[in-house]
């Protein structure tokens, strides 16, 4: 129906309103606390203004809207001003006039005139764009906690973004201090982390917000998102609006907006340093720490920032345990608003919030609504890798030193077996890697990505996580070794495989390349590239390393979900078309393998280390805890060389050289308090008895640092062959996914037109009704594509079943097959245009008599596209192939002829196996 001049208008005028952060609403819509524009307001005389604005539940301003024609001259003035001074007696006002509504505004959608009734003698002046709630409170010279917050811009969010925020805004008004957001990988947590930041800067009257991280290369990512990010008010970035700072310096702390890893923040806070040259090795090690830093870091009285600096914090990845040792750093600012993010929440992370969630949008949802792709698991188990393996009596291997790299060749003196969970965590098979390397590249383009064109310089974009840097190191040897023999020189291109580690140089310029880099392939990392980082194109993840933890395992999994668009896919993977799914390789049954939250630990003293409490005792600080402590150290240490057949020769030198054992050292400190009389420790005397039960290993300090020396550990290289013993698909993780779309079939098959007629075994199965069950099951879940389905229905066949579809399988025909398979009416899964041919002689040899030679030849034409497409009609066909359809009714000389013939031979080319 046509829109009325007054209609375009208002449609309009609620335009500008939103714009200016309006909630425009009608009466019955209104919410408490919110500022909104209430259509057809009640006012005093059973009157109607056309919009009475809202803030903190007392109208600050009128909206007398007019048809776009409507000059808004004196009497358009007149009536607004009326409504402004005639405000129902319930309601709260802005001035001391009970009934006066202050700001007045006239529009017709073309222009907006404004006047400001608390200055009478004003005129009334033209604006380019309404006030913003903010705007009009600072022209009435008042101000409000809430009141300024504008409209949330749903367009240009996430539907999981807009409600967490929402929620958030909502929970802030009632007194709440923390909140958790829980956003699967790749569903904007750090764009909302921006628009919270930037409305609590410029609405909540906040002073610095403070954006934690967990890694300094995450706090890089972050630091070009906030200072980009502009959905603001003016459009501006919102580093030209605020100072956005990485604290790397001490000036650093001194920004609007400050991005900082928590160890550096509570160094600064100490009076410590914060400058660091490796921030990558920090990264590592300390990432790879985090599950041992359950102690919490103590503040004393002396800290450089007061407890109300940071009004706003954001926690990035608060699944991590910065709670734990790093807890008394958020708590030190107590009266903060406090918001996390994960996609990986712990119970120690919900408990911190109070399990106060604004949002939970998981993975699956986010693969449903298209932000991410689904994946399957590839398999491959080696011998070693599932039942271990043993070194021969008399065989070589290699011991590498932990603590400077040295490396010496050992001789077994008695067969030594070794489990499958020593595989790459202490025992190195260069096989088992050779191995699972070249059961990688066999697959790739037989089993990974069959459509593809075999061209090994675009193998889909591969990050292979290992076990620690020499295990990273050897690996990229071995794909250098593996993969040069599919290139003509016999050698991988410069830079088709890198490592991505703190040893390999500048880890964001690396990742950067990895991300765009057409060359640059394969990268090996530990944990640099675990958590956060988007790399787009990627298409395997590649598990060479078991995870315990199912927070980080979930965490590195997920880099391979991101979406991406087609062409930008091909810009780096040339011979692809589009990311549909990404690959899990699972090289050492991570998939399969227990997963814990991680080890808890209550509050306590930071536990020193083995190193420091080497150096307490050698400075004669011989309290009853250091010597527990050295006692506990070196009793573990002898026992986990006890067990390990092939470094107990370790303990054995240690015996040799220095004339007593780790073990000896724990057992004389036990036996000594445990038969007591040991006098007290006292600072100021010289602890003779105390000093005289570890001085053979205090005194002797080569044995010191032999101690140190087997804490830190050997990997051990063995030269034992391995065999693949299974490369595939994870069947059993497929067979869910097919029983899911079975389910969704079957549950539907009376309500959705083409299952209906599927199930009924009917022909009548038209293109449009075929396009709405493609549509709806893409909508039940981005993974039931055709192409998808079919690959599953593969990978369980065992019978030879499910025929290869080739490049037909995209077919929009090829859905019926597939649920009449999913029905169990199909005992084969075969693509229609297979039998398109055959099916049209049949029914060729049926109508001989009737139709002409020209008109069986067209019709065989028409038959190629109801095998692909399904029943048609001539209006169908003009928008597949308008010559075909001109020529079908040249030859027929009439639309019902010809759709009558096509529906003749539909049912031949469409009728169940």
């Amino acid at each position: 129906m046509q829109q009325t001049p007054e209609e375009k208008a208002r449609e309009i005028i609620d335009r500008q309103l939103n714009d200016a952060g309006w909630d425009v609403v009608g009466r019955n819509e209104y919410l408490w606390g919110h500022s909104q524009a209430v259509r057809e307001s009640l006012m005093q005389g059973n009157h109607e203004s056309d919009y009475l604005l809202y803030i903190d539940d007392k109208p600050i301003a009128v909206v007398e809207a007019k048809r776009a024609e409507n000059p808004l001259g004196n009497d358009v003035a007149d009536q607004a001003e009326s409504y402004a001074r005639s405000a129902m007696s319930w309601t709260r006002t802005w001035s001391d006039d009970a009934h006066l509504v202050p700001l007045v505004y006239l529009a017709n959608g073309k222009k907006i005139l404004f006047k400001n009734l608390l200055k009478p003698d004003t005129d009334y002046q033209e604006i380019k764009k309404m006030h913003s709630p903010k705007a009009m409170l600072k022209q009435i010279g008042k101000d409000s906690a809430f009141g300024k917050l504008p409209l949330i811009p749903k367009k240009d969010l996430r539907r999981c973004q807009y409600d967490a925020l929402f929620i958030l805004e909502e929970k802030l008004r009632n007194g709440d201090k923390k909140f958790l957001a829980i956003l699967a990988t790749g569903a904007g947590k750090t764009f909302l982390a921006c628009l919270a930041a930037y409305r609590q800067l410029t609405y909540l009257n906040v002073g610095r917000v403070l954006f934690l991280v967990d890694r300094n290369n995450l706090g890089k990512q972050a630091a070009v998102e906030f200072s980009k990010f502009d959905l603001t008010e003016s459009g501006k970035e919102m580093s030209e609006i605020y100072s956005v700072t990485r604290l790397r310096t001490e000036d650093d702390i001194k920004g609007r907006i400050v991005i900082s890893t928590i160890q550096k923040l509570y160094s600064y806070m100490t009076g410590g340093s914060i400058i660091d040259g490796n921030e990558d090795e920090e990264d590592e090690k300390y990432y790879c720490a985090l599950d041992d830093a359950g102690i919490p870091v103590e503040l004393d009285d002396d800290i450089k920032l007061p407890r109300d600096y940071f009004q706003f914090i954001v926690v990035d990845e608060c699944h991590r345990s910065i709670y734990g040792k790093w807890r008394n750093v958020l708590r030190y600012f107590k009266d903060a608003t406090v918001l996390g993010l994960t996609a990986t929440p712990t119970d120690e992370a919900y408990s911190f919030f109070n399990r106060n969630v604004v949002e939970k949008y998981t993975y699956d949802q986010s693969v449903v609504d298209g932000v991410n792709v689904p994946y399957d698991v590839f398999l491959i188990k080696t011998e070693v890798t599932e039942h271990g393996g043993a070194v021969a009596e008399g065989e070589e291997y290699r011991v590498t030193t932990a603590a400077d790299g040295t490396t010496e060749t050992k001789i077994t003196e008695a067969r030594v077996d070794y489990g499958s969970s020593s595989v790459n965590r202490g025992i190195t098979v260069p096989d088992q890697i050779e191995k699972v390397i070249t059961a990688y590249r066999e697959s790739i383009y037989t089993d990974l990505y069959p459509e593809r064109d075999k061209k090994w310089e675009y193998i889909p974009k591969t990050l292979i996580f290992a076990v620690d840097d020499k295990h990273a190191t050897e690996i990229v040897k071995t794909c250098e070794r593996v993969f040069g023999p599919m290139f003509a020189n016999g050698k991988v291109p410069s830079g088709f495989v890198q490592k991505i580690t703190y040893s390999a140089g500048d880890s964001d310029a690396l990742i950067q390349q990895f991300r765009s880099n057409k060359a640059f392939r394969i990268a090996v990392t530990v944990t640099l590239v675990s958590t956060g980082t988007d790399i787009k194109p990627l298409e395997v993840v590649m598990f060479m390393t078991d995870v315990k933890s199912s927070v980080l395992y979930e965490q590195m999994k997920g880099r391979g979900c991101r979406t991406i668009s087609d062409s930008v896919l091909r810009d780096v993977t040339p011979n692809a078309d589009t990311k549909a799914k990404f690959v899990l390789v699972d090289a050492v049954g991570v998939t399969a393998s227990d997963k814990s939250l991680g080890e808890r630990r209550e509050p306590g003293e930071k536990k020193p280390s083995l190193a420091e409490v080497l150096e307490y005792l050698s400075h004669g600080v011989m309290t009853d805890q250091n010597l527990f402590l050295l006692r506990d150290y070196c009793s573990s240490i002898n026992q986990r060389f006890e067990r390990n057949k092939l470094l107990k020769y370790h303990l054995d030198e240690y015996l040799a050289d220095f004339g007593f054992l780790p073990r000896t050292i724990a057992a004389t400190i036990s036996n000594a308090f445990e038969k007591g009389g040991l006098p007290t420790y006292d600072p100021i005397e010289a602890n003779r008895e105390r000093k005289r039960l570890i001085q053979i290993l205090l005194q002797n300090i080569p044995a010191r640092m032999k101690l140190l020396e087997m804490q830190r550990g050997y990997g051990v290289t063995v030269e034992t062959g391995d065999d693949i013993i299974f490369s595939g698909f994870d069947t059993e993780k497929v067979k869910s996914y097919l029983e899911r779309f079975e389910a969704y079939v079957n549950g539907h098959r009376d309500e959705i037109e083409a299952l209906r007629l599927i199930y009924n075994c009917e022909v009548a199965i038209t293109m449009p009704m075929l396009n709405d069950l493609k549509a709806k099951l893409l909508a039940e879940d981005t993974s039931f594509s055709t192409s998808r389905l079919w690959s599953w229905y593969r990978m369980v066949d065992t019978a030879g079943a499910v025929g290869d579809p080739g490049t037909e399988v995209d077919c929009l025909t090829n859905i019926i097959q597939l649920v009449r398979y999913a029905y169990h009416l199909s005992v084969t899964l075969v693509s229609l245009t297979k039998y398109a041919n055959s099916r049209f002689n049949l029914y060729a040899g049926q109508v001989q008599n009737m139709l002409s030679e020209d008109q069986i030849a067209v019709m065989k034409q028409i038959a190629e596209y109801v095998a692909s497409y399904g029943l048609m009609e001539i209006k169908d066909l003009y928008n597949i192939n308008p010559d075909a359809m001109r020529q079908l009714l040249q030859i027929f000389a009439s639309t019902a002829k010809a759709n009558e013939e096509i529906r003749r031979m539909s049912s031949f080319i469409l009728k169940v196996v």
